[in-house]
């Protein structure tokens, strides 16, 4: 079989997904969080520094959510309510439509994540500050949206598997490599 420009044997079973900036922010955003809960009350500077780089990725995920590839952009993957929720019978009962980029499930997933990490970012910067530094409600706020997060993430992880699983594919190679299979 003919290579690609990249060096990657062309296989026609397999469709380029997740381009590298996808990947890159999904990894980055897993190490840095992981980091952030590990460091929180242990080690100040580098926790504030994390913070600030996960603000960072937010806003080029953000960006290119508008603007990136396909399977990128927030208009492949938000779907209504009512989809959502015909999806999410559709899995329980192992009869779910396949989706190459994010499925329903997983689209309100990604905003969740991305609303609860820009929420913690918020806050922990709030905390930074003159105006709310010592200000009890705001620390209340930045502990629970961590701990509703931690959840979150176990449900995507559930998810993720879940769906492996019922499609036969691993998903979260494909988050590695960016390929998936094409049917």
């Amino acid at each position: 079989m003919p290579g690609t420009a990249s060096g990657r044997i062309a296989r026609p079973d397999l469709v380029k997904v997740w381009d590298p900036l996808v990947r890159l922010f999904h990894w980055s955003l897993v190490g840095f969080f992981a980091f952030s809960f590990l460091t929180g009350d242990e080690w100040k500077s580098a926790h504030i520094i994390s913070g600030y780089i996960i603000a960072a990725l937010i806003c080029v995920r953000l960006l290119w959510g508008v603007i990136g590839s396909e399977h990128a952009r927030f208009s492949s993957f938000v779907y209504s309510p009512v989809t959502v929720a015909r999806f999410l019978a559709d899995s329980v009962a192992m009869r779910a439509k396949r989706y190459v980029g994010h499925n329903p499930a997983g689209g309100v997933m990604v905003i969740a994540l991305l609303l609860m990490v820009s929420g913690i970012v918020t806050t922990g910067y709030m905390m930074t500050t003159d105006a709310y530094w010592g200000i009890e409600w705001v620390e209340d706020t930045h502990k629970t949206l961590v701990y509703s997060t931690l959840v979150l993430i176990a449900l995507h992880v559930g998810g993720v598997i879940f769906a492996s699983i019922e499609h036969r594919e691993n998903l979260v190679r494909s988050m590695i490599t960016g390929w998936k299979r094409r049917h």
